[in-house]
């Protein structure tokens, strides 16, 4: 007897007003409901729930294979709705929420009695974004509540940038995955902590600590990895990972780069390389993949060559190493937490 495939998941795209309109209509039916609902944003795609509603934001941790300690960040569409979602707003906030939002940065404030505590992890503080890309913001107006929304995929693997990689990896679990196009930052949020003086940038992202600093005046930088309450999503030291290995490598050119490959005694079909500065040519590797030499264009097409070369049977993936400069930072966060072991 033939085996019945799975279920998956509905996909409705967004290319017009009137597909929009639907898709909005529909997936804010189902967050009412208390499901999940895949949503595109403009870092990289969501998995939705009613963030005031503690069994769906549960659920969440059970598609994805949460652990239970690691927070989600809880997304808004105004600043009425950021403020009901946190015990007080102090005039930083207000100055960095004048300065970057909607856009890809959250704010750790206490957290208001009607977060539940699911969403944070137990802890007393909570992540909150108003995020710039508009269906994610149509869809929060429609339901007039705000949506706890980590990324849509498994725990600890790849993000998902396009409804593609959402549908294919959680697609038998949920009812329905938005389709808004490829994300265009392409990596996680900056979250900056402002339950501590001086505020505390706990992941870096392409909001950079400059551009921070020319608001709150000072910041510390790092830590929270070690704090027995997490207070951020992406401080555990293994996170974003494609199932090959991801090796980050700086090579003097093609030779070299082999010689290093051969040391990993994988099948040279095997070996992915991901470059953006020293290419080499195609042949003895079985994929090299290129992203330019510029810190935003690399943090956009990252997920998506991980991605790739998943789909493609990689064993071994090397990156090259970026420059160790301030606009690279949340690419060499995110290349050295996907190369943990």
């Amino acid at each position: 007897m033939e085996k019945t495939p799975p279920h998956l998941a509905e996909v409705l795209p967004t290319h017009t007003p009137e597909l929009f309109q639907a898709a909005v209509r529909r997936a804010a039916e189902l967050l009412r409901a208390g499901d999940l609902v895949a949503l595109p944003t403009e870092t990289v795609y969501g998995l939705a729930a009613n963030a005031l509603n503690p069994a769906a934001v549960e659920r969440i941790f059970q598609v994805k294979g949460r652990p239970a300690h690691n927070p989600i960040i809880v997304h808004v569409a105004s600043a009425a709705m950021a403020k009901r979602c946190v015990a007080g707003w102090p005039p930083l906030a207000e100055r960095l929420m004048r300065a970057f939002w909607p856009g890809p940065l959250t704010l750790v404030l206490p957290r208001a009695k009607e977060i539940p505590e699911i969403v944070t992890a137990g802890g007393l503080t909570v992540g909150v974004r108003w995020p710039s890309h508009p269906f994610i913001q149509a869809v929060i107006r429609a339901c007039d509540f705000p949506l706890a929304a980590p990324s849509a995929n498994p725990s600890n693997r790849v993000s998902p940038t396009n409804a593609g990689h959402v549908r294919k990896h959680l697609g038998h679990q949920i009812p329905l995955v938005v389709d808004g196009g490829q994300s265009q930052v392409g990596i996680e949020s900056t979250v900056l902590d402002l339950s501590v003086s001086p505020p505390r940038l706990l992941r870096p992202g392409m909001i950079h600590e400059q551009a921070l600093l020319a608001v709150t005046g000072e910041m510390a930088v790092g830590g929270g990895a070690g704090c027995e309450v997490l207070k951020s999503p992406g401080l555990l030291r293994k996170h974003y990972s494609p199932h090959a290995k991801l090796v980050i490598r700086s090579w003097r050119d093609e030779h070299d780069l082999k010689v290093q490959s051969a040391g990993f005694n994988v099948e040279v079909g095997k070996v992915h390389v991901i470059a953006h500065t020293r290419i080499p040519s195609a042949a003895g590797f079985g994929r090299v993949s290129v992203i330019p030499h510029d810190a935003e264009a690399f943090a956009r097409a990252i997920y998506a060559e991980l991605h790739e070369c998943d789909e493609a049977g990689a064993e071994l993936i090397l990156v090259e190493a970026p420059p160790d400069t301030p606009e690279w930072r949340p690419v060499l966060d995110r290349l050295n937490r996907a190369a943990a072991s």
